[in-house]
């Protein structure tokens, strides 16, 4: 049975690699031996990523520099990542592209903000998803996962971010309901080349928020408290894996049971 988490020999490319998850996402998925091509627009950020796996004596992390958000840049690394390596097992969007005018509460939101970063985050996930799409077809498998949240299928609670400069943009709940529905459309679209597509919805992740902010957070999970980064590791391999061989256009909802009650 434990073969089936196995990921020796797979292809997968992680987008947003360097970030908060994405990180500790390529160091799951090399332990279970996967080849991770590693891609993010943060040259600096990619760079101590790529130093840390090396220091871990983790030998199948590969770093490319590549901006998401432009067909350009992305059609290049695809082109190159085949001629590197001959096909493209996974692909796992968890890239989380912004401008500099993100995190406005609703009144003050620019509308020419807006569209740009709905056309961003969405736009980068279809760009990858797209060119990796051409090849999966032709292998006749693959699998992708896409990032999304609880808050693509739940309304904010704004009373957990008094007392702080925190909220939730409006955009973000849009982009995020629409990557949870890219991924059923995704789903039944590529079932008929043995292409497999799901998502994770993540709940809140620690990263040092406001203490006022955690604990308001917190009293409102059932586990009591917010998630690590390194939680969604497991439901990354399981998802990866042959062991969920069987599911497609699944929501995985990672929020130690918040949107339960």
């Amino acid at each position: 049975m434990e073969n089936l988490f196995n990921l020796k020999n797979r292809t997968i490319i992680v987008t947003g690699a360097a970030g908060l998850l994405g990180s500790k996402i390529c160091q799951g998925l090399i332990d279970f031996g996967a080849r991770v091509i590693m891609v993010d627009v943060d040259r600096k950020k990619i760079e101590i990523l790529s130093k840390e796996i090396e220091n871990n004596n983790l030998v199948n992390g590969h770093s490319f520099i590549v901006d998401s958000t432009k067909e350009d840049s992305v059609k290049f690394f695809l082109k190159k990542i085949l001629k590197k390596f001959g096909h493209i097992d996974g692909l796992i969007n968890v890239a989380y592209p912004r401008n500099k005018e993100w995190g406005k509460i609703f009144e003050k939101i620019n509308f020419e903000s807006w569209k740009e970063n709905i056309d961003l985050h969405l736009g980068s996930y279809f760009l990858f998803t797209q060119g990796v799409v051409k090849q999966m077809i032709k292998q006749k498998r693959g699998n992708i996962i896409n990032f999304a949240s609880i808050y693509g299928f739940l309304g904010p609670n704004f009373s957990i971010y008094q007392g702080t400069k925190m909220t939730v943009p409006a955009e973000y709940s849009v982009i995020k309901a629409g990557i949870i529905n890219f991924t059923r459309y995704l789903a039944t679209y590529l079932a008929k080349y043995n292409i497999r597509v799901n998502c994770i919805s993540p709940g809140g992740v620690f990263n040092y928020q406001p203490d006022i902010f955690v604990k308001k957070y917190s009293h409102r999970v059932p586990l009591g408290r917010m998630a690590k980064p390194d939680e969604m590791v497991g439901g990354v391999i399981f998802l990866s894996s042959d062991a969920s061989d069987y599911i497609t256009g699944h929501n995985l909802i990672i929020d130690g049971g918040l949107s339960i009650w």
